[in-house]
Parts: C-alpha cells; sequence; structure tokens
C-alpha cells in the first residue's frame, strides 16, 4: 500500500512519497523489507518539532516500568502477609496480564477514533486510579482487593503500551522505528530498577520470622497484628506514584500532539482490501513470540527474589538488591543493544539472544546457588531487545491495521500470567530452580520466531512496494 504524506511526517509504512513532485520527500525510506544499514544510519531518529511529545511519551515506558516490577516485590510480600504459597502469590501477575488482555483491544478502539493522545490520558487516569484503590485495599487487608486494583492499574498500562509503541514507531522516519522504539523501551527499565530499589527499601521491613518466632507470637496474640502492619508497608509507595502519573496526565493534557500520519476512520478501514492480519504470516507469529517472552521475563523476574534467598541463604532485602541488579544489567542491555541494531539486523540479534537464554537458563535449573544468580543477572541482559524488536518486526507493513495489530502483540502480554502460574506450579511441586526450565522452553520459541518466523511474506513486500 502507497500512502502519500507531507514533508517531514513520516508513517510506519515502507513506501513512503512526498506528497508532490517538487517536494523533497524520502521517497526510498526504508523501501523492502531489509533497509541498507547506511540507511538507517542516515535516518533522523526524532524530526524537528516532535521532541516534547517524543520525550512525554517516553516517559510512560519508564512509568509503567514501576508497577510491573512492584509486583515482583508484593509476590514476595504477600507470600508473607497473608501467608499464602507461592501459586496463590503468582495471581498477582495473573490479575495485573488480565488487564492487559482484556483492554488492549478496546484501547485500540478508542485511538482508532480519538487519537493516541486519547488514549494515553484515559491511561494514565486508570492507573493512577488503581494506584490509590491500594489505600482501601490495605485498609480492608483482603487479598482480592489488591488483585482488583492490580487489575485497575494494568488496565491503563494496556491503553499505554497500545498507545506508546506505534506513537514511538510513527512519530518519525520509518528507516529508523527500530531504533526509536529500541531507544524509547530503554526507559522502561530505569523505572523498573526504580520500582525494585523503593519496594526493596520502603515495602519491606527487613523482618523475617522464623517458625519459633511466629508461634510465640502468635502465643502472645501478636502475630495478626504483624501481619497487619506488614500489609500496610504498601500504601505509602502506590500514593506517591498515583499523584506522579496524575501530574503526568495534566502534562500530556496541555501538550500538543503531532499527526503520524496514520488517521484511519471507519470508511477507510472498509475500504483497505490489503491482507488481513490472521493471514500475516509474521505478524500472527510475532504474537505467539510476544506471549512467551513476555511470560518468560515476567516469570524470571517474579521468582528472582525467592530464588536467591532459596540458593544463598541471604536476606529478602538483600535479594531484592540482586533483582535490582538484573535490572541495571536489563537497561545496560537496552541501550547497548540500541546501538548494536545499527550494525546487526533485529531478526539475527533478537534470535542470538534468545539461544544464550535458553543455554543461561538450564544453568541456573542444574546448578542453583550463585552461579544461577549469575546465570539469570546474565539473562536479564539479553532479554534486554525482545520485546520492542518482536514488537517493530510484527507490525512491520500492517498500513492501516497498524494500531489493532498493536493491541493484539500487546493482548499478548497475558503470556506474563499464564506462564507465571506455569512456573508457581513447577516450584510448589518441585523447586524453585527447576521453574526456571519454563522460560527456557519459551526462550527456545522465540529463538525459531526470530530466525525462520519474522520475515514478511515475498507478496506482502512486492504489494508495499508496488
Amino acid at each position: 500500500m502507497r500512502v502519500a504524506v507531507q514533508k517531514e511526517k513520516y508513517i510506519l509504512s515502507f513506501s513512503v512519497e512526498p506528497s508532490n513532485p517538487g517536494e523533497a520527500g524520502p521517497r526510498n525510506a526504508g523501501r523492502g523489507n531489509s533497509p541498507s544499514q547506511h540507511e538507517d544510519i542516515e535516518a533522523p531518529l526524532i524530526p524537528a518539532g516532535r521532541l516534547l511529545p517524543f520525550i512525554l511519551v517516553t516517559a510512560l515506558f519508564f512509568l509503567w516500568g514501576v508497577p510491573n516490577n512492584f509486583n515482583d516485590i508484593l509476590i514476595r510480600q504477600f507470600m508473607k502477609s497473608f501467608e499464602i504459597n507461592r501459586l496463590q502469590a503468582g495471581l498477582v501477575q495473573s490479575a495485573f496480564y488480565l488487564g492487559y488482555f482484556l483492554l488492549a483491544m478496546p484501547a485500540a478502539q478508542l485511538m482508532r477514533r480519538a487519537g493516541y493522545k486519547a488514549g494515553i490520558l484515559v491511561g494514565l487516569c486508570l492507573y493512577g486510579t488503581g494506584c490509590i484503590l491500594f489505600w482501601p485495599a490495605a485498609i480492608v487487608g483482603k487479598y482480592w482487593f489488591f488483585l482488583s486494583a492490580l487489575f485497575v492499574i494494568a488496565s491503563g498500562l494496556a491503553f499505554l503500551e497500545t498507545a506508546a509503541s506505534p506513537f514511538t514507531l510513527q512519530i518519525g522516519d520509518p528507516r529508523s522505528a527500530a531504533r526509536r522504539l529500541n531507544f524509547a523501551q530503554a526507559f522502561n527499565p530505569l523505572g523498573s530498577i526504580s520500582a525494585v530499589l523503593i519496594g526493596s527499601r520502603f515495602i519491606f521491613s527487613g523482618i523475617e520470622l522464623k517458625p519459633a518466632q511466629a508461634a510465640a507470637m502468635r502465643m502472645a496474640g501478636t502475630y495478626q497484628a504483624y501481619l497487619r502492619s506488614e500489609t500496610l508497608r504498601v500504601i505509602a509507595p502506590y500514593l506517591v506514584l498515583g499523584a506522579v502519573v496524575f501530574f503526568w496526565a495534566i502534562l500530556i493534557a496541555r501538550t500538543p500532539f503531532p499527526h503520524t500520519g496514520l488517521d484511519y476512520s471507519k470508511d477507510t478501514l472498509s475500504s483497505d482490501h490489503s491482507k488481513p492480519l490472521w493471514k500475516r504470516r509474521h505478524f500472527v507469529l510475532a504474537v505467539a513470540a510476544q506471549f512467551l517472552y513476555v511470560g518468560a521475563q515476567v516469570g524470571i523476574w517474579s521468582y528472582m527474589i525467592p530464588y536467591v534467598i532459596s540458593g544463598t541463604g541471604i536476606g529478602e532485602r538483600q535479594a531484592g538488591y540482586w533483582l535490582t541488579g538484573a535490572l541495571v544489567a536489563f537497561t545496560a542491555g537496552r541501550f547497548f543493544s540500541a546501538w548494536l541494531l545499527n550494525f546487526v539486523p533485529a531478526h539475527h540479534l533478537l534470535g542470538s539472544y534468545a539461544a544464550l537464554n535458553t543455554v543461561i537458563c538450564c544453568v541456573a535449573v542444574m546448578r542453583p546457588g550463585w552461579l544461577g544468580v549469575y546465570s539469570l543477572v546474565a539473562a536479564t541482559f539479553l532479554m534486554s531487545t525482545m520485546f520492542p524488536s518482536i514488537f517493530a518486526l510484527g507490525t512491520r507493513g500492517l498500513g492501516a491495521r497498524t494500531k489493532s495489530g498493536a493491541a493484539c502483540i500487546v493482548m499478548a502480554i497475558i503470556g506474563g500470567a499464564l506462564i507465571t502460574l506455569a512456573m508457581g506450579r513447577v516450584a510448589d511441586r518441585v523447586s524453585i530452580s527447576a521453574g526456571y526450565i519454563v522460560p527456557a522452553v519459551c526462550f527456545v520459541g522465540i529463538a525459531l520466531y526470530a530466525w525462520f518466523g519474522s520475515q514478511m511474506d515475498p507478496e506482502e513486500i512486492a504489494a508495499e512496494n508496488a
């Protein structure tokens, strides 16, 4: 499909031409499935005049990294304060990612009619409301109330992720789309690091009772008061986070957003006779790969603190700092991979990282202890580029179907709920280290996608370049 655009307005299409013959434009921008390395390097990362909205949207990647990794803290905290097992604590991730699954497509429908800015504002309002709900949830002291609040937060994040990634891809030159998204996504682990540091310091009390101490407190009638105090520790971090989110919503509401060049009304979509999404092999396999990736990522991080504690014998706060170290490695990997993509095609880098992570996770299974901990840190570094690379590869050439395609890939985040539960079941029945065989299998699937399923079909490339 060939789409005419005005000067300096680029879209996520790989056949772009100037709006009139006398106007200079990127006629061959990103033409074909494999643009040259030279073209990618020369393509500007951010067009002139669009820096402010790009910064505001890039900050969203940081903001949704915070609640995602607060969950890793909550799993350990709720196991203690509600006296539940790993499988029950895994419901934290299930409730969270169910919100993504159910709200991603409504988010796409809203943005198709009202634009990216409206979707972002709705997402921030839901996100902030969910954070505020942690206050009454802690007062009531019911596990289901916390799960409901997490569902509301995730519903907001579904809007943000459905909007932010395609907006970032479409705000500039399509030749630099993958680099731009990897750069923006690099700020996501900074939010994750902040979450683990804050959670380890302000949610974890550092009080870990031995069975004899717990029994003595029960005899003295003070054990329930202790559990309640542990539950109340989650209030302050979530209230502060909610305030920041609402403040950011005000900033975005007052900032004009550029037109991305993809204004597809209902009439435009009905006249689009391009291949439907479910017939696009590279897109369908991207949805499956994203399901596996998010499940592997969430599983590795969710059970890392219990893994470190069981394998090394250190306390929960110290284990939380090891998770922080893993997230620092993830951040470094994001920036390093964004630079490396100037020289290595995205699908090659993705496949190589996934294959290495398969081996690394097997080491974590067979050698629990400090070697296993180091392995999980290395695995986190290599996970860095997977989400944005799969997203960029899967949405290539979708044209008018980009928003719906983006929503489907976001819906695949439900893998974070289902695969985490599978890890919890293996961990409860065998051992926490054995649970890491689950992400190892996921990385095998991702490597196969990268090497054999991420390329567009020849007829799609021909139609796009016609």
